[in-house]
């Protein structure tokens, strides 16, 4: 019964926070968002009412009346829109940093385009379509003495550092094998006519939801691949496509890796994994699993622990007993490590924390680097290209 009430709370909370008025000594952040996308409000607008530092200031669209309207919706002093509206709200001279999660296509573009207005940038992942792009968007930052962040929300939860941990210790000892999962059944993902299924916007499953998979592999293991074993991926073609239509978008894609030490890793990502039998849908797939010399790590929901989670440690004794023990990390506290926030906070409330830390001059808890960025673009091209 406490798990179900906990999970209520952390829910309600997560999705209404309490309301941090920032003051005039607290030196606000205003925050301005290229398009009212609908990831928006969980990832920036929520997130910033409970944190005393941080204004949303501003949103821009490319239809005025979206923009208007979904300033209306969550109390957004400025709206623009139109052909310019994007640039307009960059040049706005009170905005300190910007949140971009326009289509991963446009995302080197309009982040150039804030740097060179002296905007920090909160970029969502991936970080652009090419490691190259991601390399002169770090350059620009440094050059400008700016921050730029790629929002990877899930490495800044105490749930995927707890798993770390374990790892580091070497308890467990060496690892053998990454698996990491993300995948969700048809009719649970993107229409058709999303804009993940857009190769011009920057789409498909590996850049969508595989960039995470990949990228909770080289966190865990501290690495890069050193190969690309294979890979394989599913064309999305929609029904009844006409004769002119290019099949060049991964609706999935599962792909082995080669790690350092002799180990190796699996991802698979998936937008609409096919129903069994026609009618069932299959279970979504958000896990990782480590395999190690003396035991087996499983953490369930990587990317959303704060709805809930579970990380399963499973070893072997002297005489081949086993032995299972469940840790569910909420906070830093639940995970003996160090950190701010509450049970509620969601992954994108930690990130933000860092985020503006860092804007401040502080410390974040944790971070993600260039060279994190950069090689997770890198191997996102090999996996394509060895197919």
């Amino acid at each position: 019964m406490s798990s179900i009430i906990g999970f209520i709370r952390r829910i309600l909370t997560g999705l209404n926070p309490p309301v941090s008025v920032p003051t005039p000594e607290s030196g606000p952040l205003n925050f301005g968002i290229l398009g009212a996308a609908t990831i928006a409000p969980i990832a920036i607008v929520t997130p910033a009412k409970n944190h005393e530092e941080t204004i949303i200031y501003a949103v821009a669209a490319r239809d005025k009346a979206k923009a208007t309207a979904f300033a209306k919706k969550y109390d957004i002093e400025k709206a623009y829109g139109g052909p310019n509206g994007y640039q307009e709200l960059i040049d706005d001279p009170e905005i300190d940093a910007i949140y971009n999660p326009l289509p991963n296509g446009l995302h080197y573009e309009w982040t150039m385009k804030a740097l060179a207005a002296g905007k920090h940038v909160l970029l969502e992942k991936p970080s652009a379509d090419t490691a190259e792009e991601t390399r002169q968007m770090f350059d620009f930052a440094e050059k400008k003495g700016l921050v730029l962040l790629e929002a990877f929300h899930y490495r800044f939860h105490p749930a995927i550092q707890r798993v770390k941990a374990i790892i580091d210790s070497k308890e467990l000892g060496a690892i053998k094998h990454i698996s990491a999962s993300l995948a969700i059944p048809k009719g649970m993902g993107p229409k058709t006519s999303d804009i993940r299924y857009n190769f011009t916007l920057g789409g498909g499953s590996l850049m969508d939801m595989g960039c995470y998979t990949l990228n909770v592999i080289r966190y865990l293991s501290s690495s890069n691949p050193t190969s690309v074993i294979s890979a394989e991926h599913s064309i999305f073609t929609p029904v009844n496509s006409p004769a002119s239509f290019k099949p060049n978008i991964d609706r999935g894609t599962t792909a082995m890796l080669a790690l350092p030490n002799n180990a190796t890793a699996s991802l698979k990502c998936d937008l609409a994994m096919p129903l069994k039998y026609g009618f069932i849908p299959p279970m979504p797939l958000v896990n990782a699993t480590i395999t190690l010399e003396g035991g087996e790590i499983e953490i369930y929901n990587f990317v959303m622990p704060t709805l809930y989670h579970s990380i399963k440690v499973t070893t072997k004794d002297a005489n081949k007993k086993i032995k299972t023990t469940v840790e569910k990390v909420y906070t830093f506290a639940d995970g003996k490590m160090e950190g701010k926030g509450e049970a509620w906070w969601t992954t994108y409330r930690f990130q933000l924390e860092a985020f503006v830390d860092r804007i401040k001059g502080r410390t974040p808890q944790t971070w993600v680097d260039r060279e994190d960025s950069i090689a997770n673009m890198h191997w996102i091209e090999q996996i394509y290209a060895k197919v």
